[in-house]
C-alpha cells in the first residue's frame, strides 16, 4: 500500500528510516493530474532505488499571469491509485502553507541564469525561477538519492542539472524518454484540454521535427530549416511560439557542425499550448 504523507516531519523520517537501513530513494516530483508519462518515470525510478518517493504539488510560482494555475487540474485519489499500482512507496502531498511557510510573495527565490534565458525562459518569464524554487525545496524535503525527470520538459531538465551541479546537490539526475501516444502526440496532462479533433491534429508536431532532423542531417541550412517548420506549424492551424534547432545545452549551432542536436517546438492549438522536442545526432 502507497503511504500517503501530508507532514515534512513524517516525510523525513520515513525516509530517514530507509536510509538507515541502507536503502537508495528515488524522487519522481509532479505537479498531479497523472498519466503514464509520469508513471514510466516511477517504474523507471524502482530500477534505480530500493523505495521511490513521488510528490503531487500544483506550485503557484511557475505559473504566469493569465496561465492556468487555478484551473490546473487536481486529481490526488486518482494520481494515488496510479502510483501505487506504478511501485510508488510514498506520495509527498505538500500544502502551499508547507511548502512556502512565509508565503509565496515573501518566499526565498532560487534564480538559475543562462539556460533559463531563452525559448520558454523567454516566453514564460519568471517560469524558471518557480520551477529551481519548487524543486530546490522538494530535494531539501525528500533527500533522495536519485531524481528522475521526463525529458519531454528538455529545458527543464536542463535548469535542474545546472542547479544540481551548481548548488552541489548530492543527487544523480536521470532524464527519461518520452511516452508518446500511439499518433506520436507527446503525453502531457494538458492533452486532455484538446478535443477528439485537436489531438488528432496535434499529432503534426512530432512530425514536424522528425522533418528538421532529417533537414539538418541533410545539410540544409538552420535558419531555413526553422522557418520552414514555423511555416508548416501553421498551415496545420498551429500558433507556434518557436520551433528551433538547438545544441544539446541549448546553444545556437553553427551550420555543418557536427554532434548531438535538439529540435525543438511550442505551439497553441486553439488554447492549449504545447511543447515537444526530438534529439538527434547532426
Amino acid at each position: 500500500m502507497i503511504e500517503i504523507l501530508n507532514e515534512l516531519e513524517a516525510l523525513r523520517e520515513r525516509v530517514r528510516d530507509w536510509k538507515r537501513g541502507g536503502l537508495r530513494v528515488a524522487f519522481v516530483p509532479t505537479m498531479g493530474n497523472l498519466h503514464d508519462g509520469h508513471f514510466s518515470l516511477v517504474r523507471l525510478a524502482r530500477t534505480r532505488a530500493d523505495r521511490v518517493v513521488a510528490s503531487v504539488f500544483v506550485n503557484p510560482t511557475q505559473f504566469g499571469p493569465n496561465e492556468d494555475f487555478a484551473h490546473y487540474p487536481r486529481t490526488p485519489e486518482a494520481d494515488a491509485r496510479g502510483l501505487e499500482a506504478a511501485g510508488c512507496d510514498a506520495m509527498w502531498l505538500p500544502s502551499v502553507e508547507t511548502m512556502y511557510p512565509y508565503g509565496v510573495d515573501a518566499t526565498v527565490r532560487v534564480q538559475v541564469p543562462r539556460v533559463t534565458e531563452v525559448l520558454e525562459g523567454a516566453h514564460r518569464p519568471g517560469h524558471f525561477d518557480g520551477v529551481a524554487t519548487v524543486v530546490s525545496r522538494l530535494f531539501n524535503q525528500v533527500q533522495p538519492d536519485v531524481a528522475m525527470f521526463g525529458r519531454k520538459d528538455y529545458q527543464q531538465l536542463a535548469v535542474i542539472r545546472y542547479m544540481v551541479r551548481d548548488l552541489a546537490f548530492p543527487i544523480e539526475i536521470v532524464g527519461a524518454d518520452i511516452v508518446r501516444e500511439t499518433n506520436g502526440l507527446a503525453m502531457s496532462s494538458r492533452n486532455q484540454y484538446l478535443s477528439v479533433e485537436e489531438r488528432s491534429q496535434a499529432a503534426a508536431i512530432h512530425r514536424c521535427l522528425q522533418v528538421m532532423a532529417d533537414a539538418i542531417r541533410a545539410g540544409h541550412p538552420r535558419e531555413a530549416v526553422e522557418r520552414e517548420a514555423r511555416e508548416r506549424l501553421v498551415a496545420d492551424g498551429f500558433a507556434p511560439d518557436y520551433a528551433v534547432v538547438r545544441r544539446h545545452d541549448l546553444t545556437e549551432p553553427a551550420d555543418g557542425d557536427a554532434g548531438p542536436r535538439v529540435a525543438l517546438i511550442a505551439a497553441r492549438l486553439g488554447r492549449t499550448r504545447l511543447i515537444d522536442n526530438l534529439e538527434f545526432d547532426a
